[in-house]
């Protein structure tokens, strides 16, 4: 009974860091841990292990603002920073959303066209991005992401195709804990991919502004103490642990099936559908097709919302999502021009794996900006009070910017030679 006690004790306390770590594997993820898997194998498989303490700390810092604060990031740099901070933020950040929500919805289109050959790809892009804005506009986020999150559930296939098929453990085993490095272009340019779609900039956002609006939702003047962090660090850090978790297995199922099939280049959907065939044969790409439309569902809105709270915050519109239309009607106004230009952008004819890679590698380049902004806001006594980060936090956050600033630089750097 004790332990039925505490997991229904540990259940309740997840919400905002789970959703924010479920929503990061969207389309984009999975399309660069598939690439990353079919060009090295094995290689880069250390990453999930590198990735998980950084990324964990930083959604821990934005959540630690958001519920000291009970504001967003954006309100916080507008209340305490120059504006050009601002301004520089929303610079570095709308054409990285803008792109991101484009490149997932062309990779919603393209999956579902596997299974319907018959019907363009756009059809169903445009089809899956009216019904994104008539529920974001019709029912409050946590609602949708309840029922969502089941969508997802197909990518846990990606955890049980390793054991049954051959893999050598010890091999794995040795991946995961020892680096393997190359110095060139396209391999930095997958390192950068895999750090910008794990740390991306939007997810700081929303964290921040999802863990202010839960605050909001329980009780309007809540004192935040030690048992409220403790709840909010085991919540960030459950979510960040299951996005690595379903990265390092995305990175192996490919990597065993089809680098070692010879396909090392992932072009297309049907490719990255292919991993999943030892499991699943034929009905592979049905279960493909449901994680990458599942988790286009879940992460969409959060792309497009944390774009909204952000210019929201900024000019002072009136903002939430669990708000009516007529509540907050810039808000949501900004949500439509966003899905609608993500839409259009899919006109382009880029092939959407290698638009979601490229959106990955964007966020790569940017973050390191962010980065600098939140370390500085966690470490503001003005702002933060007596709840500052703790060494470890700024010696991971450190770590973090120096590591991402580090890759950009070898990117460009690679550009040129």
């Amino acid at each position: 009974m004790k332990k039925k006690g505490k997991l229904r004790k540990f259940l309740k306390v997840l919400g905002p860091g789970l959703i924010t770590g479920a929503s990061d594997d969207d389309p984009s993820g999975i399309a660069t841990y598939s690439q990353v898997g079919a060009a090295y194998g094995l290689g880069l498989l250390w990453m999930s292990l590198f990735t998980f303490p950084m990324m964990a700390a930083l959604q821990g810092m934005c959540a630690r603002i958001g519920l000291v604060t009970s504001q967003g990031l954006t309100n916080t740099l507008k209340n305490h920073y120059p504006k050009l901070i601002l301004y520089l933020m929303l610079i570095f950040s709308v054409p990285a959303i803008i792109l991101n929500i484009g490149a997932d919805i062309a990779g919603m289109g393209a999956v579902t066209n596997l299974l319907f050959p018959s019907i363009p790809a756009f059809a169903f892009s445009f089809v899956f991005t009216v019904i994104m804005m008539a529920v974001i506009i019709a029912y409050p986020y946590q609602k949708i992401a309840g029922i969502l999150k089941w969508f997802c559930l197909s990518i846990l296939l990606y955890l049980i195709v390793p054991f049954i098929i051959k893999v050598n453990w010890k091999e794995v085993l040795v991946a995961t804990i020892v680096p393997h490095i190359e110095l060139n272009k396209d391999f930095i340019e997958m390192v950068v991919a895999i750090l910008g779609t794990t740390i991306s900039p939007y997810l700081f956002f929303w964290q921040a502004t999802m863990e202010a609006e839960d605050v909001e939702h329980k009780k309007k003047h809540i004192i935040v103490n030690k048992r409220i962090l403790r709840d909010m660090t085991a919540d960030v850090n459950t979510g960040m642990f299951a996005s690595n978790l379903v990265m390092l297995f995305i990175i192996l199922t490919t990597g065993v099936v089809l680098h070692n099939a010879g396909i090392k280049d992932v072009n297309t959907v049907e490719q990255a559908a292919k991993a999943l065939e030892p499991l699943a044969g034929k009905f592979s790409y049905i279960f493909f097709a449901l994680g990458v439309v599942g988790t286009g569902f879940l992460a969409i809105p959060v792309l497009a919302g944390s774009l909204s709270y952000m210019l929201a915050e900024s000019f002072g519109w009136p903002e939430g999502l669990d708000k009516k239309f007529h509540e907050a009607k810039p808000f949501y106004i900004v949500i439509i021009f966003a899905l609608v230009i993500g839409l259009l952008i899919n006109i382009l004819g880029i092939s959407p794996m290698k638009a979601l890679l490229y959106t990955a590698i964007l966020y790569g380049i940017t973050s390191p900006v962010m980065i600098a902004v939140v370390l500085h806001i966690g470490n503001n006594k003005k702002i933060m009070n007596n709840f500052t980060n703790s060494r470890l936090s700024n010696i991971l956050g450190m770590i973090t910017f120096i590591v991402m600033t580090m890759a950009a630089i070898a990117l460009i750097y690679f550009q040129f030679q």
